[in-house]
């Protein structure tokens, strides 16, 4: 069955501002209640709720530059948004994974404005690595999809074009 773009629009816009909620809510529980006590072990020696305040951007790169970040993080939503309103023909993994992106921006930066750093709260345990949150989860494994769904159809399109050259000799010396 095929939906209206009209209809994919507004489930893609739904969708963010419910993912967007759904990071505040968690967000706001942290602060209640993981803020006091720090952290709690889940599951021994694999991952922990760790409460982090965090001035930088996804595992804490640029570190201290809030505004900046907000500004970079303002237009990138504006951009994401006007992709989905405006663009047309958009593939699958386009109309899925944008709105994640779009959801993981836009909860990281409502924390920015309203508490000047990003709450996060997930830590592994079994690696060196940084805390980090329900908004990074949506835009690092949307941003991957969508780097392998490049790759992908980058290979499918040459593939394309040198078959599509190998038909031409063909005609052109048959």
């Amino acid at each position: 069955m095929k939906h209206s773009r009209k209809t994919v629009i507004a489930v893609q816009l739904i969708s963010v501002v419910l993912l967007a909620a759904i990071d505040q809510l968690i967000k706001y529980a942290v602060l209640e209640h993981l803020k006091p006590i720090g952290s709690v072990k889940v599951i021994d020696g694999f991952l922990a709720w760790t409460y982090a305040e965090n001035t930088g951007a996804a595992f804490s790169i640029f570190t201290g530059n809030t505004q900046f970040l907000s500004v970079f993080t303002a237009v990138a939503l504006l951009g994401g948004i006007s992709y989905l309103v405006f663009s047309k023909n958009h593939h699958i993994v386009y109309d899925i994974c944008v709105p994640l992106l779009i959801a993981g921006g836009l909860g990281n930066f409502i924390d920015r404005i309203a508490l000047g750093f990003v709450v996060d709260y997930i830590q592994v345990l079994f690696i060196d690595f940084p805390v980090f949150n329900f908004a990074d989860c949506l835009v690092t494994c949307s941003a991957i999809a969508l780097i392998f769904y490049l790759i992908y159809d980058l290979i499918a399109d040459m593939k394309h074009q040198k078959a599509a050259k190998a038909e031409s000799k063909d005609e052109n010396h048959g």
